[in-house]
């Protein structure tokens, strides 16, 4: 079964960086570890005007932003 790691919204960060909005992985473990991997990147590395969470939903990951809109310039 394929599980996947979806980045809500892409901030300009993101888009910088050209990560893809959707990974998939063929086991839950291995999309999970991709998920808290660029999580911890994501929020040690972008512009730190937000911050992101990870989300488990339906056994898929989902990183969206903490309290909404994107400041990244």
């Amino acid at each position: 079964m394929e599980h996947h790691v979806v980045i809500e919204k892409l901030c300009s960060c993101a888009k910088k960086e050209e990560l893809s909005q959707i990974a998939t992985y063929d086991g839950k473990d291995a999309a999970k570890e991709a998920a808290e991997s660029q999580l911890a990147y994501m929020n040690g590395n972008f512009c730190g005007k937000h911050e992101f969470q990870l989300v488990e939903v339906n056994d898929n990951f989902v990183i969206g932003m903490v309290g909404g809109g994107c400041g990244c310039k």
